[in-house]
């Protein structure tokens, strides 16, 4: 997969305008997990502490030929006390910003939504991937394809006022809702496409606020006027969408990694709902996009004042 250095560039201007935040990096003992908040601290972005197995971090550091000069390291013996220290980390204000290492998904997110040791508030909380396609003139951003499995409607509603909060911290004033499903019609038998049209209905009614929604709308309606011309859909989403907001965590992993895949889409990952920005990332992903994904944190945490919460 190639990176296009250029995708975030306005973004990354931003945060390091912003100037460094602490960034708590829970087990960052891989190769990309490391590099990528090396180069948020080389960029200007973050400030690192790395949590996890002191001998492992130093070993990988030298193998790479990275410095962790001038880098604050916690030293606990393996990936969950890496996830447990970190979030306390953030919750004790030391960190503005949790990011996961090398660890799974599923252990990193137990700590996250500890009820007594965690960090997550009275929003749901969930994933936003920030995608840069070429063939598209503005960011895409897709949610949720990492947390909520099978979202019923309250939580698809908080899914789309979290990625609505993150467009606004980045400068999009009114933001464009597509909600996809596989039709355009409001039809009982897929549940998907009642959804959208409550979640529509909401909007109407206040209860989700900051953007302009309409579904359900198939994917190509939703990204391209001819397609929703040849349909006969008028919708002032319909081929320019912002935000895509999907059925179901499946079917927006599968769009998100086709999008990467297949079109060569720069991405960078957040988490949002919780009392700080949390980079989330696959274990696959490259530097490049754990140092974008650390760059829209910087940009929502430097907008959050102490005792905020979404």
């Amino acid at each position: 997969m190639t990176y296009d250095d250029n995708a975030f560039a306005g973004i990354l201007a931003q945060a390091r305008a912003n100037g460094p935040v602490s960034m708590a990096v829970a087990h960052p003992c891989s190769r990309e997990a490391l590099q990528g908040a090396l180069e948020a601290a080389d960029h200007g972005i973050a400030t690192p502490i790395l949590v996890g197995p002191e001998y492992k971090i130093r070993k990988l550091a030298d193998e790479l030929e990275l410095s962790l000069d001038g880098v604050e390291l916690v030293d606990v013996p393996h990936s969950h006390a890496s996830a447990e220290k970190a979030v306390e980390l953030v919750r004790g204000h030391r960190a503005d910003i949790l990011m996961k290492g090398s660890l799974h998904t599923d252990e990193f997110m137990t700590e996250v939504l500890a009820r007594a040791t965690g960090i997550r508030t009275d929003r749901r909380i969930s994933h936003v991937f920030i995608m840069k396609v070429e063939s598209y003139p503005r960011y895409l951003f897709i949610t949720d394809a990492a947390i909520n499995i099978e979202p019923d409607l309250t939580t698809k509603r908080d899914i789309c006022q979290n990625a609505i909060d993150l467009t606004h911290a980045l400068g999009i004033k009114e933001p464009k809702v597509a909600i996809l499903s596989a039709v355009e019609t409001v039809t009982p038998a897929i549940r998907s496409t009642i959804d959208a049209a409550a979640l529509c209905k909401m909007a109407d009614r206040g209860q989700i606020s900051g953007a302009l929604l309409d579904g359900p709308l198939a994917f190509d309606n939703a990204i391209s006027h001819a397609a929703a011309d040849t349909k006969g859909i008028h919708s002032p989403v319909a081929g320019e969408p912002d935000i895509l907001l999907v059925p179901d965590l499946e079917s927006g992993n599968m769009l998100a990694k086709q999008l990467t895949y297949l079109a060569a889409a720069a991405s960078a990952g957040i988490v949002m709902g919780a009392r700080a920005p949390i980079v989330l990332t696959s274990r696959a992903e490259d530097a490049h996009g754990r140092l974008a994904s650390s760059a829209v944190a910087n940009v929502l945490a430097r907008q959050r004042r102490p005792g905020d919460r979404p």
